[in-house]
């Protein structure tokens, strides 16, 4: 893991998002390159030395963090690597004294995250295209 852009674990998490959510999901590069990864923390789980799964860190207002950008390559996925690097996120938060996790699941993607302790909450909202809702991991103190 790593703040900011200035960094080779940046790099590795570029190249998946950009493989998985450009190229695979058809989303826009300037929706997902957004321009605030300076201000967020990058994960990287690799496997054999190569970038497979990232995700980013949000800290939010009232010691929250969110978790964006979690993408795996095609190649890695159904092998348990992105649960791997949430619960290392959840892990992480919680040892930091976190009041609240949460996350904008992709609908086909919420349960695996309930399977990692998340809780959808609110109504499904459309971002880039794509549908989504807002989960929370209900095991955050």
């Amino acid at each position: 893991m790593a703040w900011g852009k200035l960094n080779p674990c940046y790099q590795d998490a570029v190249a998946i998002r950009k493989a998985v959510f450009i190229n695979e999901e058809g989303i826009d590069p300037k929706d997902e390159l957004d321009g605030t990864d300076e201000d967020k923390m990058h994960y990287v789980g690799y496997v054999d030395d190569q970038p497979v799964t990232t995700a980013r860190i949000d800290m939010l207002a009232g010691n929250r963090v969110k978790i964006q950008r979690v993408a795996t390559v095609a190649s890695a996925r159904h092998h348990g690597y992105a649960g791997q690097l949430i619960k290392q996120i959840i892990g992480d938060a919680q040892r930091s004294d976190v009041a609240h996790i949460e996350l904008d699941a992709q609908l086909p993607a919420i349960a695996f995250y309930q399977e990692l302790g998340f809780e959808p909450v609110g109504e499904p909202f459309e971002e880039a295209g794509i549908q989504h809702r807002t989960m929370r991991y209900k095991a955050a103190h």
